[in-house]
């Protein structure tokens, strides 16, 4: 080979190293600008709390100013992590030993950090004082909180309240629930409950049948696929629909007799709704529900499931049929749900939820900002204009009428969510809803394990939330 060549092939070589020296200082440049939190907070990484010796851990707080969580010194400088409103937040702040969970995993980096002024954290290394951690104040109201808490009583299951507007959550409830104070006394019984999952937070995590809730997404696939037949729906409710071997009936065997598409969403209409699940394609169904994040992921930071969407082009007329009512195979988080409402109140955009509103130093000096974002426009304005009459005509005259007794206007979905478990068959309670209903404010979704129909237990449960945002916020 002549010097020529050799010199050509040495340049090439050293072309490739240096390029690839360079893809990697900017991983690496990436990794530490951009990942560097979410890589220091994850639960998997055991160098988590390598600043412990270094930070006391920070304090969170809610919107209006109540500590949720926060590190006791004694005089002899053992911590204690204190939560003092108990079971309460117990999800959604989470423990912080045996492990972390909820915020206090999410934001182990931010409380475990300091933003404090430069001569402050000078002061307490040359006193060889541990500095104190940033706080992070998040967008849960405690008296929110606390009236959804109440509200869900003794059943188990979850309550959301968000912002439609901005995704901000403003209360997150989950049950059964259990006390972080005394988490290390009662872990061994908590990690080997095998029948009520207390660490679960199933306002994120929990899948539940959506029961008649999913009817409004029925109703917007029914919209799309039939844009000249939709408004001229008529069906005559008997109620039962029977095709072949498979049967679907009206709750408690209610005959609704005539309907439009309007009256049969309100009443909540089986039948009616099982009809058009035969009418609609699979595949654009299908294709809808994943647009709306079925089997995907929900655009948010907080640890939560998939909700699960199935029905293929050659499924049956009675997976069909129970899919098109919110039953059949099709499971669905209280998160999922209040989303999907929020995007109806939101004029069909969808925001991205968040429970963090900013972090701040220990002395009030803001470090960062959380700004409300769009995910994205997932319907029409003329289609969440359609289907806010439709949930407005529920509680009018359909099944959540108790909510038009109130100084606030609501439009909800009620859903009674049948289930079968080790042989137990059962129902859940489902209300979502959003209140003033020409400027929406507020969004709840309410799951109310083995509490029967919506009417009875979940919108009775949404109303003291409503009810309590305005005694909060004013009307």
């Amino acid at each position: 080979m002549t010097g020529k060549g050799r010199n050509t092939e040495l340049g090439i070589v050293t072309y490739v190293f240096v390029f690839l020296f360079i893809l990697m200082v900017g991983y690496l440049g990436y990794i530490n600008v951009f990942k560097a939190d979410e890589l220091n907070s994850n639960a998997y990484n055991t160098k988590q709390d390598a600043n412990t010796d270094k930070y006391i851990r920070g304090t969170i707080l809610s919107s209006d100013g109540s500590v949720l969580a926060k590190t006791e010194v004694s005089e002899l400088g053992e911590e204690k992590r204190v939560y003092p409103y108990a079971n309460i937040f117990s999800h959604v702040i989470g423990y912080a030993s045996n492990g972390k969970s909820g915020l206090e995993a999410s934001c182990n980096n931010d409380l475990l950090s300091s933003h404090a002024s430069v001569l402050t954290q000078i002061k307490d290394e040359a006193e060889n004082e541990k500095m104190q951690g940033d706080s992070v104040v998040v967008t849960l109201n405690a008296s929110l909180q606390n009236a959804a808490y109440n509200a869900l009583g003794g059943y188990n299951g979850a309550v959301i309240a968000m912002e439609p507007d901005t995704g901000k959550i403003l209360a997150m409830v989950s049950k059964p629930d259990y006390d972080p104070n005394a988490i290390e006394e009662i872990w061994d019984s908590l990690v080997t409950d095998n029948t009520s999952s207390v660490l679960l937070n199933r306002a994120t995590q929990g899948l539940y049948p959506p029961g008649s809730t999913f009817k409004i997404l029925t109703t917007l696939a029914y919209m799309r696929q039939k844009p000249g037949e939709f408004q001229n729906f008529q069906f005559d409710c008997t109620s039962q629909l029977a095709v072949d071997d498979v049967t679907i009936n009206c709750y408690n065997n209610t005959a609704h007799g005539q309907e439009d598409l309007k009256s049969a969403f309100a009443h909540s209409c089986n039948t009616a709704f099982a009809s058009i699940g035969l009418d609609l394609d699979n595949d654009k169904f299908h294709s809808l529900c994943e647009e709306f994040l079925f089997n995907k992921s929900l655009p948010t930071t907080m640890q939560h499931s998939t909700s699960q969407f199935v029905l293929d082009d050659d499924s049956s007329y009675g997976e069909q049929m129970t899919t098109a009512i919110g039953q059949g195979d099709t499971l669905v988080t209280p998160m999922q749900m209040a989303l999907i409402t929020a995007t109806v109140a939101n004029g069909g955009i969808m925001m991205r939820p968040y429970c963090i509103d900013h972090i701040e130093t220990y002395d009030g000096d803001m470090v960062s900002k959380t700004t409300p974002s769009k995910y994205k426009r997932l319907m029409t304005t003329e289609e969440s204009r359609l289907l806010t009459e439709f949930m407005k005509e529920t509680v009018s005259s359909g099944t959540a009428t108790s909510l038009s007794w109130y100084n606030f206007s609501v439009a909800g979905k009620t859903g009674s969510a049948e289930y079968v478990s080790n042989g137990y068959e059962g129902t859940h309670s489902w209300f979502v809803g959003f209140s003033n209903v020409d400027n929406p404010d507020l969004v709840v979704a309410v799951i109310a394990e083995d509490g029967g129909t919506g009417s009875e237990t979940a919108v009775p449960i949404a109303a003291q939330v409503f009810q309590a945002y305005y005694d909060i916020y004013g009307y």
